[in-house]
């Protein structure tokens, strides 16, 4: 049986991993809003266009939040 993210037991992005994204919204909260592999990642202090270095905090079912690293 496929998981949830179309891989079997496995999550498109893993907590303390750093990913290269770009913002492409903005939440209802102000945080930016990328995508890695298909998943939404929420990212504070961010701004439309900006292509950033994340590192994840935490992943939950279908979203993950991060920070921007240097």
């Amino acid at each position: 049986m496929t998981g949830e993210y179309g891989f079997k037991g496995r999550k498109s992005v893993e907590e303390g991993q750093i990913y290269t994204l770009k913002i492409t919204d903005i939440g209802s909260q102000g945080d930016g809003i990328g995508k890695v592999e298909g998943m939404i990642v929420f990212v504070p202090n961010t701004k439309v266009g900006q292509e950033v270095k994340v590192k994840i905090k935490r992943v939950v079912r279908r979203a993950a939040f991060g920070e921007v690293v240097e």
